[in-house]
């Protein structure tokens, strides 16, 4: 009952923790394309950021579950049950004094360093999709390397060529071809969006 409970405390924090990810990995892509994404973006977007980032790739969705909360987990859950080991103790940081290690203390320790192993592998898949794509885009950008798989329909009818860099709720981000000039439009100026090269049906 006590861990449960624990885990309910814990959520409001695990989600807020999520949030400030996916604004540091939003903010730190676009800020390599000269983009300050906060201003285009609504509360809503920044709350559903991190789990659109989890969401984004269903292929990926499950090795990251497992990379960043099973795995641990049973690591964790391993290295507890040896802890009368020295070589675990040694690289657990788990403190053996004079007294004897009680379970209590042994189980505090090793929730801590699940908790600990957790935060640190989720900044870093955040930092890491975060700086790697914006980098990613910026030097395909530079190098005239794009490729624009998708059409834009406009309200007003004309139509463009384009590569999505991402969007909100409120706007799309993208570049026409033959050009280095990042766009913003308004998703209410856009009738539809056509994906002319759907590498799906390939």
């Amino acid at each position: 009952m006590k861990t449960l409970e624990k885990i309910q405390n814990l959520l409001p924090i695990g989600y807020l923790y999520l949030v400030l990810m996916g604004i540091l990995k939003e903010s730190l892509l676009y800020y390599q394309l000269g983009i300050n994404i906060l201003k285009y973006s609504t509360i809503m977007d920044i709350l559903i950021s991190p789990i659109a980032d989890l969401t984004a790739n269903p292929v990926l969705l499950g090795p990251a579950v497992i990379l960043f909360f099973i795995l641990p987990f049973l690591i964790i859950r391993f290295l507890s049950a040896k802890s009368n080991k020295k070589w675990v103790q040694k690289i657990s940081g788990l403190k053996n004094g004079a007294e004897a290690l009680t379970v209590e203390h042994v189980k505090n320790h090793f929730s801590r360093l699940l908790f600990l192993f957790i935060t640190v592998s989720l900044l870093s898949f955040f930092l890491g999709i975060g700086i790697g794509k914006g980098h990613s885009i910026s030097e395909k950008i530079k190098n005239n390397r794009l490729e624009f798989h998708d059409k834009i329909n406009f309200n007003t009818g004309e139509s463009e060529n384009v590569y999505i860099i991402g969007s909100n709720s409120v706007y799309y981000f993208y570049l026409t071809k033959g050009t280095k000039t990042i766009k913003i439009a308004p998703v209410g100026t856009i009738k539809n969006i056509e994906l002319i090269d759907n590498k799906m049906f390939r």
